[in-house]
């Protein structure tokens, strides 16, 4: 069954946009990301325009990530002061984002940066944390003890000023690293259409040492606000929100979210973050073949010049 997609101007089967949006809904509880690092390149690949898949997206987060987020608040496992401080940055980030967005696709760059930027932040992500739960995974296995975190040591975040406490997280830092991760994160938002989970994820657990069980509610409860913001920017600034995309992909990614959830309080830490890893590298591959492969359909002027 075909469904006409006014913005993106082309038809879609509705039932293959709803099992991606219940795929990536799943996906978003369980490993409490947006999603939109992946949704995002698969709009791509079914012949969504990269700057209507990137604006459209946004939305669709917002609708999973409030799953998420009131699911994990059932289990009191939301830092809620943390996720607003985190916000503060993200919504400026937004701002920003979609100013540099609107001045790539006037010059006609944005396809590209759009594609370059995902594989080489997935490739760095995605390495690094499939490198740290490969080795904490075997040292599990071995009947080794992990690894003591020094929550006693003192690293350059402890020496900034603006220290703020943290109850949920147990963690007494400086407000500035939070707001500025919120601010990367909302320029990557704006400009690759994504939550940005695969980002503030790690970042909160290896940089902020957030406990592993807080970590991706208050990802999410970040996501929602962000990519709200960046959605109505999108749409009042660029004008690339295609609303029956996004509404489709909202209705399998409320309900995929909820079994994700599930599915995600029964794995490890460890198994988490290797899985997440093991789908990032996955996704930067696929994209950084499109970009040096040569395209299936190659421009001709030969046909267009008159006789």
């Amino acid at each position: 069954m075909q469904i006409y997609l006014p913005i993106a101007e082309l038809s879609v089967n509705i039932f293959l946009l709803l099992g991606m949006g219940g795929a990536v809904g799943f996906l978003s509880g369980m490993f409490g990301v947006g999603g939109g690092f992946l949704m995002t390149p698969l709009l791509i690949f079914v012949g969504i325009p990269p700057a209507v898949a990137v604006a459209t997206e946004a939305n669709q987060i917002v609708a999973s990530s409030v799953s998420g987020v009131l699911a994990y608040w059932k289990r009191k496992s939301v830092d809620f002061k943390m996720g607003t401080v985190l916000l503060a940055g993200g919504v400026f980030g937004a701002f920003v984002g979609v100013y540099i967005f609107r001045l790539l696709r006037e010059i006609g760059q944005i396809d590209l940066i759009i594609s370059l930027c995902y594989v080489a932040f997935l490739g760095v992500v995605g390495s690094l944390m499939l490198s740290e739960s490969a080795k904490t995974i075997r040292r599990s296995r071995a009947g080794l003890p992990g690894p003591r975190r020094k929550t006693r040591h003192h690293n350059w975040i402890h020496g900034l000023p603006l220290r703020m406490r943290f109850p949920r997280s147990r963690l007494y830092i400086s407000c500035i690293p939070p707001l500025v991760l919120g601010f990367m994160v909302g320029i990557l938002a704006a400009i690759m259409g994504v939550g940005g989970g695969f980002i503030m994820v790690p970042a909160m657990i290896y940089l902020l040492r957030m406990p592993t069980s807080v970590v991706v509610g208050t990802s999410l409860f970040q996501i929602i606000f962000v990519t709200a913001v960046t959605t109505i920017l999108h749409a009042t600034t660029n004008h690339t929100v295609d609303f029956v995309l996004a509404l489709l992909l909202l209705l399998g990614g409320v309900i995929g979210a909820q079994f994700g959830v599930r599915a995600g309080q029964r794995l490890k830490g460890e198994e988490l973050r290797a899985l997440l890893a093991l789908l990032v590298l996955a996704v930067c591959l696929r994209l950084g073949v499109d970009l040096v492969s040569t395209p299936i359909d190659l421009y001709s002027l030969d046909e267009v010049i008159d006789k």
